[in-house]
This record gives structure tokens, sequence and C-alpha cells, in this order.
């Protein structure tokens, strides 16, 4: 199979390539930066066209006689609300215009979306693909744009909305191991928000199986059906690393009420956007981390493809903190 991957080098699409490339298919990648193509894949590297998704002719490029299409690249942190759309939005929509002049023998476009899109669960009760879609944040409102931009476009399509993802090469949650070394574990609010989460394998798993016939026109939540609490994931975090370093630092629980995270994350936010920078650390930001529960509910992609994460915390964080440690990020 010849496939085109936007994002490639990043966490989620570098993954992915890795198993496409496993598998022997013909990978093309969306670059930007040729030197960090080299730095993530030193032995066997994909094709690239370097570009980015303002840049129609890249696209077009990339996109020529491909049977699949993944769509990784996006932003996580903007400057603004109209950031965050140019290119989770419009960028999906350029992606798309490439693949339908570009691929006439298209299998699927498989969007790589964010349960940010479907918006947080309650506490106790999974979301469901069934359940009507409501971001909190810049950030989801944008992915749920591109998820209309991918099911508009006539194209054969796949979107998969998987909740928080970790793994090797995060730097989303790198943060929180970093504490750990310290021997902190950081508890934002009561510690008792629900969570579903998903490690990087299992979702790439999930995203080899989107381009079945039964996944067309179908949206997925992608995740481990174990579900943790802030607090858990903190602790079992701490776990790990201490487990990695060979050292056994008894955690300092840091805990930050809401309204203290409010107020900091409007501060560092703020001060972001007055340096021109984008962060992760906002007051948008701040709806997410204080939602009451984001978990979900995988049954309907483990229906139609016979996937299941494989992958529970424990071991997702033990093998996170032994890559971190072995290659020196923390």
């Amino acid at each position: 199979m010849k496939v085109f991957v936007t994002g490639g080098t990043g966490f989620v699409g570098s993954h992915l390539v890795d198993a496409l490339l496993e598998r022997g298919d013909d990978v093309v990648c969306l670059i930007r930066n040729p030197a960090k193509l080299k730095q993530r894949f030193p032995h066997k590297a994909p094709q690239s066209v370097v570009g980015d998704l303002d840049d129609r002719a890249a696209l077009r490029t990339g996109c020529e006689g491909v049977d699949a299409v993944f769509h990784s690249a996006g932003l996580v942190a903007a400057r603004s609300r109209a950031e965050f759309f140019a290119v989770n939005a419009d960028g999906t929509s350029r992606v798309a215009e490439a693949a339908a002049e570009a691929a006439p023998d298209l299998i699927r476009l498989v969007y790589i979306s964010s349960q940010a899109a479907g918006g947080p669960s309650r506490r106790g009760v999974p979301k469901t693909e069934a359940d009507e879609a409501d971001p909190i944040s810049d950030y989801g409102a944008s992915k749920l744009a591109g998820e209309s931009a991918v099911r508009e476009s006539g194209l054969p399509w796949t979107v998969i909305r998987p909740p928080g993802v970790y793994g090797p090469y995060d730097t989303g949650f790198l943060s929180v191991f970093k504490f750990a070394r310290r021997g902190v574990t950081p508890v934002i609010g009561d510690g008792n928000q629900e969570l579903s989460l998903v490690f990087v394998t299992d979702l790439v798993a999930a995203l080899l199986q989107a381009t079945l016939p039964a996944t067309e026109s179908r949206t997925y939540f992608a995740c481990h059906r174990e579900i943790v609490t802030a607090a858990e994931f903190a602790r079992a975090v701490h776990s790990a690393v201490q487990r990695s370093r060979g050292t056994d630092k008894k955690p300092i629980v840091l805990r930050l009420p809401g309204w203290a995270a409010r107020a900091t994350l409007r501060l560092t936010g703020t001060g972001a956007r007055l340096v021109g920078r984008a962060t992760l650390l906002s007051a948008d930001k701040g709806k997410e981390l204080l939602a009451e529960a984001w978990t979900c509910d995988p049954t309907a992609l483990e229906g139609d493809t016979g996937w299941s994460a494989s992958i529970d915390l424990a071991a997702g964080v033990r093998q996170t903190a032994n890559w971190y440690q072995e290659n020196d990020w923390l």
C-alpha cells in the first residue's frame, strides 16, 4: 500500500510511520524540517515532501497516487482560536482537497482527531460516538471542525478520536515524569478527574485498522478500557520513574486547588500571548484540565475491527519511563 502521512515526525505520526514501514508499505511524509526526519528515522526513513498544511502543491505531491492518507499533523497549542482553526480545520480541508485531486483510487482518508472534539464525559459515564459532540476548548472546537471537513470531502473517510496518548517520544506528559524524578506527584483539584488513556503503540494498531471496509464513514474512540483518576495516573508515573532510576523516593503530593490552577493558567496564557508564543498552559486548557472526566468507550472500534488496547497504565508508564531514562529525557 502507498500511504501519505502528515505529521510524520510528530509523536503519534512517527510511531505510525514506524509501523507502516515495518508492514512494508510505501510511505511518504509531509515534513517541514528534513533534519528532524533523519533524526527520528536514522536507519530506515520514509520518502518525504517538504512543506506544511498551507502548501497546496506539496500536499498534492504527497497525495499523488496513494491508497491511503493518514492526517496526523495539527496544533495542540496556539496563540489564538483563529490559529487553531487555520491549521486544524483549514489545513485539514486542504489535505482532503489534495487527496481528491491527486489520489483518484483513494481507499481511505484517516483523520487523527481527539476526544477534545467530542468534549468531556461525566464521571462514571464514558463518552460514546452516539453522544453529541460538545468541545469546551478552542483546540477541541478546531479538531471538530477538522472532522467536519473530512466528512464533507466526498472521500471515503474514518475519524479516530484518541483520549490522552502517552509513550516514547511524547512531550505532552513529559512534565509529569520530570516531576516524578524529583519525587513530586502533581495533582490538580481533588485528583478525582476520571481519565481514559491509550499507549501510543495501541493507538497506532487502531489506526492501521482504520482502512478496513467496516470502518468507512465511521468515527471511533480508541482507548484502553481501564479508567483511572488523575491522582492514580500521577502515582503510577512516580512509581515507574523511581523504578527506572533505581531509586525509592516517597512521593511528595503537590496539590494545586482548582481556583489556583485557573489563576495560574490565566497568567501563563496571558504572558505567552504578550510575547507572541503558543503555550499549552492557558485558561482555555484549564477548562479541559478541570473537567470532571475525560473517559470514552472503545466498544464500536473493537466490534468493527477486532482491535483492543492491550497495554494498561502500569505497563505503559513503565515502558515510557524506561525510554525517557535511556534516552536522557529525564
